[in-house]
């Protein structure tokens, strides 16, 4: 399977008053065509800041990026202004979180769709206005003639995401990266919304890169799923690898500090202890040495090595055998 998104020692480096931010430090990651790949963790861990440096959305006058970014096997960082206009939309397009605030208030909705038609497609008024529609159609937004018409502020929670990801949809790309799409629905419409994606992706055949703190969202969506902690990717394998068989300590918590099935009435949920590390002085060690049980004086002086556990599973702790000979005895 060809790599449709490569990430290799992606650095990301917010430039802040005397700090410097180390938002993404050392990802590796790539996204197959027509894979969907998951990523998870709290917040501040990273996620979002990798999604749109892809992009390359973030500030260029505060913002440092290294390392190796491409997409379609193309050098996203050597792109100039004109290159990243045309790849933004044609390749790549995003849905984001809010769609309220991505959505410009003031015209509407179809009209924002129209403006996208035609300034990638060079096409009428008139074709604009059909491919829209269709659009609308493809994404199951009831009455599309009449929701063309109407502005953000008019249309639900439900819709307006739906509506976004027409827009994201309107050039084609080969590539769709969604910022925590469903975070701001309600439990039934973000189940809508995750199984059109499913259905679109199959669909189109589309590369998906999906961020989310959900991991049910993830496990039902994702191909692979890969964990990020403090900026760096701690785990990474299948769906099924990372669900049933975790490896690294982090990743155990996150899982069990959600609700499921098996828990019983009065049960109380785990929590992970302390908190992430300051982005701006991240310690010289493993970075959730802090909050680990399993950690050593070792954990806290050099980073751990990402070690593969079988193929297509990565993880990066010091303990991965001796956690899991642990867990075979306890």
């Amino acid at each position: 399977m060809a790599d449709m998104i490569s990430l290799r020692e992606l650095q990301v480096q917010f430039l802040a008053p005397r700090k410097v931010i180390r938002a993404v430090n050392g990802v590796n990651l790539r996204v197959g065509t027509g894979e969907v790949v998951a990523l998870i963790g709290e917040s501040g861990s990273g996620k979002s800041v990798t999604l749109r440096s892809i992009m390359r959305l973030h500030s260029e006058r505060s913002t440092r990026i290294s390392g190796t970014l491409e997409v379609d096997g193309k050098d996203v960082l050597a792109m100039s202004p004109r290159a990243l206009a045309t790849m933004r939309g044609n390749t790549v397009a995003m849905i984001f979180q809010e769609p309220l605030l991505a959505l410009d208030p003031v015209y509407t909705v179809g009209a924002q769709i129209i403006e996208a038609i035609r300034h990638h497609k060079k096409v009428s008024q008139q074709e604009a206005r059909k491919q829209a529609l269709a659009l609308f159609e493809k994404v199951r937004i009831p009455s599309p003639e009449r929701r063309l018409d109407a502005y953000p502020h008019e249309m639900s929670g439900g819709m307006r995401q739906r509506a976004m990801i027409a827009l994201a949809l309107s050039c084609n790309p080969k590539v769709l990266l969604a910022d925590e799409p469903t975070t701001a629905l309600d439990a039934t419409v973000q189940i809508q919304i995750l199984l059109l994606l499913r259905d679109l992706q199959k669909e189109l055949g589309l590369s998906i890169v999906f961020v989310t703190h959900d991991i049910g969202a993830a496990a039902e969506v994702a191909d692979r799923i890969a964990v990020m902690y403090a900026g760096k990717i701690i785990e990474q394998g299948s769906a099924a690898q990372l669900l049933t068989q975790p490896r690294h300590p982090y990743t155990q918590s996150l899982l069990k500090s959600r609700s499921h099935g098996a828990m019983q009435k009065g049960q109380r949920l785990e929590t992970i202890g302390g908190a992430p590390p300051d982005l701006s002085n991240l310690p010289p060690g493993c970075a959730f040495g802090e909050r680990c049980k399993y950690a050593t004086a070792a954990c806290h002086v050099t980073p751990p090595v990402e070690q593969e556990l079988a193929p297509g599973h990565v993880a990066s702790c010091f303990r991965l055998h001796d956690i899991a000979a642990l867990a075979t005895t306890g």
